[in-house]
């Protein structure tokens, strides 16, 4: 096996816990937010923000095509900080010991351009990676091939030199098939165990 070049971080239950079901459950209760979920695509409006839709006008303009749940739909903007949190601490000290090594850590995450823009003054530890690929800069999101291809052309970097976590089987199967080495993330633990396994990190840095 290759040792890998350069570790990639999904961002969204990987670094940040990004859970809407659960935050909706708790405002709402989960009978009427399974019936809102069920009549509004809430996760496709966050696509069109992740591939570079303006957050505020798109949130809101759907807002307005279901003015029954207008308020509701509207606290994915209003409120979005409770919806993406909290920090997962020990994926957060994955990420500082590897750079701390020197190995080249990056970000390849389905995000909004407006929600970046709030969630870095809250996580500061999303600003210390050496490339960050955003999709609502790139206006492509993952697991589209597009997004992979630009992160290999930007960063120079083979395909089986690249070691990517992700939370999401789809986007994980993306990656492997450009030749991407991954690991598909179900809890900080075992991520920490697959990096030690490559000898990126030791039992002790992977605390």
């Amino acid at each position: 096996m290759t040792r890998p070049a350069a570790v990639i971080f999904d961002i969204g239950n990987v670094l940040i816990e990004w859970q809407p079901e659960r935050f909706y459950d708790a405002e709402i209760g989960a009978e009427r937010r399974r019936a809102m979920f069920a009549e509004v695509d809430l996760h496709g409006m966050n696509d069109e923000i992740d591939r570079g839709g303006d957050f505020r006008d798109v949130i809101y303009a759907t807002a307005e095509r279901y003015p029954h749940w207008r308020r509701e739909i509207r606290m994915w903007h209003d409120r979005w900080l409770e919806l993406a949190s909290p920090a997962i601490e020990r994926s957060v000290r994955l990420k500082a010991a590897l750079r701390a090594k020197g190995i080249p850590v990056f970000a390849l995450t389905n995000f909004g351009i407006g929600t970046w823009a709030i969630a870095t003054p809250r996580y500061p530890f999303l600003n210390a990676f050496d490339k960050h690929y955003i999709s609502g800069a790139l206006q492509v999101i993952k697991p589209d091939a597009e997004i992979y291809a630009a992160v290999e052309r930007d960063c120079g970097l083979a395909p089986e030199t690249l070691l990517f976590t992700d939370d999401r089987v789809d986007n994980i199967r993306a990656a492997q098939a450009r030749g991407w080495q991954t690991h598909l993330f179900d809890g900080p633990e075992g991520w920490a165990a697959c990096l030690v396994g490559h000898g990126l990190l030791d039992e002790r840095e992977a605390l």
